[in-house]
């Protein structure tokens, strides 16, 4: 039997069960997120995911079909549901981006689904194939397979609203931040402190959004003379990993003094690793991280990092969709770019 038929039958018991709380607090982080503990909403979100639930009120508004053109001219819209398709759920910068869009598409008077794709193109496209079987008004997607042939087969199939996250295409609505700029302005900041000798840490296969960071700081570096950006390529971009590159770095002759991390997971691995080998951060090592996540501020050196403005990303994509699903053949599409920021704090 195929995941999407047995969506509908996983019950909020199960997935109560299955994260280790009651449903009481499943019914919270559902409808009430903001009364749930950030590590328990994380749990539960994560079963809700791998069980593949999909509350009953959620599936009736989805299954009312798509809006007819007189409809949407006739005042207030029907709720609808959107899915917010991302890579990784358990990722900071993924859940913060889908609860801006969230917000915005409630504050509209309609439901989200947050779905992951896991890194998987294969997951991605039966994420897709249910919202297309459920009529959704429109998916917001951090693609990983997708492309534009796959957009337009889904525009025709359902006349869902299609807008990318942190992506961009020839023939639809995205919301994304301008990385390079991002890697630049980490690059900036660390030789203005006087740090010659730069690496980046990142994790592969890298997603788009991470090769800009790289290219940006290695073009800043370029421009000030000072040689090549060195590029750690770790396995994944996470905490572990950055312990492990945190041994590599120091491997290298001569060793960097200001390194820069494609995410703050990274980053904050990568600290708590040095400090465990008796390197002092900044004294020898400064670090600057990417995303400016909540355990930034709150590392053992607290992370000078780039702010990515992660519900503003998240909101300007609902606000495309609900353009693009209430405008028909008349929207135009538009693409939005963010620009991230410099938070200072004590790894630099």
């Amino acid at each position: 039997m195929s995941t999407r038929r047995e969506l509908p039958q996983t019950s909020i018991r199960e997935v109560a069960r299955h994260a280790g709380v009651s449903v009481g607090t499943v019914s919270n982080v559902l409808n009430r997120p903001d009364l749930v503990a950030e590590a328990t909403r994380d749990r539960v979100r994560a079963a809700i995911q791998e069980l593949g639930f999909v509350r009953n009120e959620s599936a009736r508004r989805l299954r009312q079909g798509p809006r007819r053109s007189s409809d949407r001219r006739a005042g207030s819209p029907r709720p609808r549901a959107f899915g917010i398709v991302v890579e990784d759920l358990t990722n900071p910068y993924a859940a913060d981006v889908a609860r801006g869009a969230e917000l915005t598409l409630n504050d509209a008077g309609h439901d989200a689904l947050w779905l992951s794709s896991d890194h998987s193109a294969g997951k991605e496209s039966r994420n897709l194939e249910m919202l297309v079987e459920h009529q959704a008004a429109g998916a917001l997607v951090v693609p990983v397979g997708l492309d534009q042939a796959g957009i337009d087969r889904l525009r025709a199939s359902s006349g869902m609203a299609v807008v990318l996250i942190d992506h961009a295409g020839p023939d639809v609505c995205s919301a994304q931040v301008d990385h390079v700029a991002g890697g630049d302005i980490a690059a900036g900041h660390l030789l203005a402190l006087g740090h010659e000798r730069l690496a980046f840490v990142t994790g592969g296969p890298a997603p788009r959004p991470v090769v800009e960071r790289g290219e940006g700081a290695a073009r800043t570096l370029a421009k000030a003379g000072g040689g090549e950006l060195r590029t750690l390529t770790q396995r994944a971009l996470s905490p572990t990993e950055g312990r492990a590159a945190a041994q590599r770095l120091l491997a290298m002759s001569p060793t960097p003094t200001g390194v820069f991390c494609a995410n703050d997971l990274l980053a904050i691995g990568l600290i708590n690793e040095l400090l465990r080998l008796g390197v002092s951060v900044p004294g020898e090592i400064a670090v600057v991280g990417y995303d400016d996540i909540e355990l930034a501020a709150s590392s053992a050196v607290p992370l000078t990092t780039i702010r990515q403005p992660r519900l503003a990303v998240g909101e300007e994509a609902a606000e495309l969709a609900l353009a693009e699903w209430s405008e028909g053949d008349s929207h135009m599409h538009r693409q939005v770019i963010l620009t991230p920021e410099l938070v200072q704090r004590e790894s630099t």
